[in-house]
């Protein structure tokens, strides 16, 4: 008799939770193809234009460029192309600081007619050799020689093989420049 209590019991918990899983499924599940669960018609995204080779070979790469009113340095995003940053990456990026800003809100920080003559990296310190131009820099200020520094290093160091700077003039140590600089140690 207490067998049968015990069968008949654990027959109408079973009916119960087979009956309950099926609606809760059928109730879950959407009703068809192309709709969810509130009915709503659900409609697959199709971008308007194919992404092109030459779009799927950029990326971005963030400048530091000084405000031209807070003199503070502010990141700039630029789209290079991954065969460019591949072949000579140190060179381009620093070239693209050269080059100066495309926001008009921000200015170029590099003195005018500087040019990169070398860029090597030797274990995680990058060492640019830059032409004696980049000493031209306005030495009344000591914030744009800050920001000339921690704009390079700012910029750099976003390149997971890059830790350090280290700064050359033409070939040769100056005493200007005369330290390694890291994002921790740069100028402040």
């Amino acid at each position: 008799m207490k067998n049968k209590k015990i069968i008949i019991i654990f027959s109408v918990i079973l009916i119960v939770l087979i009956v309950g899983g099926y609606f809760l499924i059928k109730y879950l599940k959407p009703k068809s193809e192309g709709q969810n669960n509130s009915g709503e018609i659900v409609e697959e995204y199709t971008p308007e234009e194919e992404i092109t080779e030459e779009q799927l070979r950029q990326t971005i790469v963030s400048l530091y460029f000084q405000n031209k009113e807070t003199k503070e340095l502010e990141p700039e995003a630029r789209l290079v192309d991954i065969k460019e940053i591949l072949n000579t990456p140190y060179e381009k990026i620093v070239n693209l600081l050269i080059e100066g800003p495309k926001d008009e809100v921000k200015e170029k920080i590099m003195p005018d007619n500087t040019k990169l003559l070398k860029a090597s990296l030797e274990g995680d310190c990058l060492t640019l050799d830059f032409s004696q131009e980049f000493l031209n820099y306005n030495k009344e200020d000591e914030n744009v020689k800050e920001n000339l520094i921690n704009s390079l290093v700012n910029t750099l160091t976003q390149l997971n093989e890059v830790n350090s700077i280290k700064i050359l003039i033409n070939g040769a140590e100056n005493e200007e420049f005369n330290e390694i600089y890291t994002l921790e140690k740069s100028i402040s």
